[in-house]
């Protein structure tokens, strides 16, 4: 099983209720991954991720190696065919073979590079694990997606739940930085599996690619997006069409205390790293409807779901789970 997109979740219902029972009781199953090692590929700088999908391996009693091919590692091709001349040292079929070697499972973090959509639509660096490494892979952020992030968001919604059908709104705000749509991308495809009121709201000319979107409303009146909002997720994006740029940084759209308040009391949702009084003001992330880092506190869980599915995969419908469990049954006269 590789972790790669929220496409990859056969039930996002049950995934949640299996990581809130994990949250319960986090060492649990210290012991599964037991003489298990995670290998940990980072092409791009990360703070919550690591220390999330680290301390998530850790509970489960696997062994962690870290990377960081930005200073440590080998410039990498990624082509086949490649007459490697220049630039590149190392072929990434060289690479992937080698660090399975190593490794039960790969994740890796390598952002959009927001110079050329085909080339990270393409998703070079994830599909060359994906393509050459023979052990499970997950997705810690790509150019396009970051599925262990919207699994985390959709546990920190599970917690705050209202008892009515909620509505829920992702708002684009202002950034100095050209930001990959990575993160806004996997949480609209999580929230196309909600039973939920679903309002994206940004600028105009600031749709994310529509093969995502597909048919989810867009509402380019922030103010009308956000009345009666249970929840409010801020994120900025770079634009997708004049793709990598920065087109529009216009203040108006960062979330204010004033915003908030057409809200039905909504909860303030991010992903972190924030910008303070550019993506929302202090007032609003400070306030006790700010969930932001019980969201973080989630990555953990979310990983560990995921590391737990890939170490303990469930058997076929009527098949036992393990050799182990039809010995005990047996012993038992079960």
């Amino acid at each position: 099983m590789n972790y790669i997109s929220i496409q990859n979740i056969d039930s996002l219902d049950k995934w949640v209720k299996q990581a809130l029972k994990i949250k319960k009781k986090p060492l649990k199953n210290k012991k599964l991954g037991k003489n298990k090692t995670l290998g940990m590929l980072f092409f791009n700088s990360s703070l919550r991720t690591r220390l999330s999908t680290q301390k998530a391996a850790l509970n489960l009693g696997m062994n962690v190696m870290v990377m960081n091919f930005t200073s440590e590692g080998w410039t990498l091709e990624f082509e086949d065919g490649a007459i490697m001349n220049s630039g590149a040292s190392e072929h990434i079929k060289e690479a992937a073979a080698v660090v399975s070697q190593y490794c039960d499972i790969i994740a890796i973090r390598a952002f959009a590079g927001l110079a050329d959509k085909e080339k990270d639509n393409a998703e070079i660096v994830l599909s060359g694990f994906l393509k050459y490494a023979t052990v499970p892979v997950v997705n810690m952020e790509s150019a396009t997606g970051h599925p262990l992030q919207s699994l985390a968001d959709a546990i920190t919604m599970a917690e705050h739940k209202t008892k009515h059908r909620p509505k829920v709104v992702l708002t684009w705000a202002p950034h100095p930085k050209a930001l990959p749509q990575a993160v806004p991308n996997s949480f609209v495809e999580m929230m196309q599996l909600q039973d939920a009121d679903f309002v994206i709201t940004h600028p105009e000319g600031y749709e994310l690619n529509p093969e995502i979107t597909k048919d989810s409303k867009i509402e380019y009146n922030q103010d009308k997006a956000f009345e009666n909002a249970d929840f409010i997720y801020a994120k900025n994006w770079s634009n997708y069409k004049e793709y990598g740029q920065i087109t529009n940084s216009d203040p108006n759209w960062t979330v204010t205390a004033d915003k908030m308040k057409l809200t039905n009391n909504a909860k303030f949702m991010h992903c972190l790293p924030v910008r303070r009084n550019v993506i929302v003001t202090d007032e609003v992330i400070d306030s006790e409807n700010s969930i932001v880092i019980e969201q973080a506190n989630n990555r953990t869980y979310a990983a560990q779901l995921v590391l737990q599915k890939i170490l303990a995969p469930q058997p076929p419908k009527g098949e036992l789970p393990s050799d182990g469990k039809k010995k005990k049954e047996k012993k038992n006269g079960k």
